[in-house]
């Protein structure tokens, strides 16, 4: 740099401090190039190797590393000009060049951390394992929330805060917005239990019997878990109620169930056990029901038109439509051996007995 400089003030004919100015944004031109050249060679060397870390690091790290450089060079050309330049604000370039460099850290931070949530996803997607995008956007989360505050804290005291003083006003003043806040902090903490909980994650099939609440879940927030209801109706629920609430998730179900009881005729008692064999051994060797599951079939009670059979089995396929299709099925083979013992299914029916005069 000052060989440049001295160069230009020999040959230019302008002044030495101009030089030195001029001197330092060509070395910081061509630094900045020099990195670029560096990067992308960076960039095409991780893109051959097995982890994606260094790749992550590298692609967001490559725009806050120019900014900064620039940075540095403008507080270097800045630093000339006070020694030359009747400026008050110049004595604040070097404050400002350092809030300006924790504010590349943190955009490289902040970059790093939506890169490697997405590479988590794609390198777990790719060998075939489960992902649980709720809990990895947590922490994506969380890790930003933290970035931000310690940034805040680092800029305060670099522009003179005391971050004693600083911390113990927030520390009064976060009990009175605790208590003016309760209910967005009820949200906030029942939101950071649903993530470490993980009694639901996005895109499960959730229903309350408390509440109202019933459909897939499609966004959890830190203040509310926004539910797509079966009729298209989005339903916003505070994550607060969900601390009080019970909350069943079909979604994690390993079978679906078939309950029915079949009603045969009083004037069929005599073919009810070979019925309900029958029944049973079909249900045995169906290949959607699974059979290691628990499987009844029985004669339970007397009823009022009927005898009543009851029906109990578990499908393998925890797919509503799928199930649906598996319990028609079942449903038309059990009207079929009804039908091939000469049995009939019982409706409700009165016999009327008339007195003789």
């Amino acid at each position: 740099m000052n060989t440049i400089s001295d160069w230009l003030s020999r040959h230019v004919g302008i002044d030495a401090w101009v030089a030195s100015l001029i001197a330092i944004a060509i070395l910081t031109l061509v630094l900045n190039q020099l990195a670029q050249v560096l990067l992308r060679q960076a960039a095409r060397w991780t893109a051959n190797t097995a982890t994606t870390w260094d790749e992550a690091v590298v692609s967001t790290a490559r725009r806050p590393i120019l900014v900064a450089m620039w940075v540095v060079g403008l507080s270097f050309m800045a630093r000339v000009l006070q020694r030359h330049v009747e400026e008050p604000f110049l004595a604040e370039v070097q404050t400002l060049r350092d809030v300006a460099l924790i504010a590349c850290g943190v955009w490289f931070l902040l970059r790093f951390i939506g890169k490697a949530s997405r590479h988590v996803i794609a390198a777990r997607l790719a060998r075939g394992e489960e992902v649980d995008g709720t809990t990895i956007d947590a922490l994506g989360k969380l890790a930003r929330l933290i970035t931000l505050v310690v940034a805040v804290l680092m800029m305060a005291q670099t522009l003179g805060f005391h971050i004693t003083g600083l911390l113990a006003l927030g520390g009064v003043g976060g009990i009175a917005v605790g208590f003016a806040a309760k209910d967005i902090l009820a949200n906030f903490f029942g939101g950071l239990t649903i993530y470490l909980d993980r009694p639901f994650s996005v895109g499960d099939w959730i229903r309350s019997p408390d509440k109202s609440i019933e459909g897939t879940v499609e966004y959890i927030s830190w203040r509310h878990t926004r539910v797509r209801a079966f009729n298209k109706n989005p339903i916003y629920v505070p994550n607060s109620l969900f601390t009080n609430i019970v909350v069943e998730n079909p979604s994690r179900m390993s079978h679906r169930r078939i309950k029915e009881t079949i009603g045969l005729r009083y004037d069929d008692i005599n073919l009810v056990a070979p019925i309900v064999a029958d029944i049973r051994a079909m249900l045995a060797a169906h290949p959607d029901i699974d059979a290691t599951q628990t499987l009844i079939v029985n004669f339970t009670q007397f009823g009022p038109s009927s005898l009543d059979v009851m029906v109990y089995a578990f499908t393998k396929t925890v797919v509503w439509v799928a199930y649906q299709e598996v319990k028609q099925d079942v449903l038309l083979k059990i009207g079929k051996i009804v039908a091939q013992h000469g049995a009939e299914i019982a409706f409700p029916t009165q016999t009327l007995h008339f007195p003789q005069p």
